[in-house]
């Protein structure tokens, strides 16, 4: 099977990398806590584009491909995997 190809997602990541960095200099600093939770915040926002984006890649090979596939349980295995992966997201 072949597995989605996450490299889109690098240089988000870096990005992300560098604003956690940047959080990190903002708690030494001392810096005025809304202006820390504001930084935080974004973070968590681009984390959850990535997220998205990794997911969105998963179904579109990895499911896709067991789908269409011959193996039964290789299909039911992908199925409940996206499922399960639905129900955690819609928990948040």
């Amino acid at each position: 099977m072949k597995h989605a190809n996450h490299s889109d997602q690098v240089g988000r990541l870096r990005r992300i990398e560098g604003q956690v960095k940047g959080i990190l200099r903002m708690v030494e600093g001392q810096r005025y806590c809304m202006d820390i939770l504001t930084q935080l915040r974004a973070a968590k926002a681009a984390l959850g584009k990535v997220e998205e984006q990794v997911l969105r890649e998963h179904v579109e090979h990895c499911v896709v491909q067991a789908v269409q596939g011959d193996d039964p349980m290789e299909r039911q295995a992908k199925i409940d995997e996206l499922l399960d992966v639905v129900s955690r997201f819609s928990a948040r």
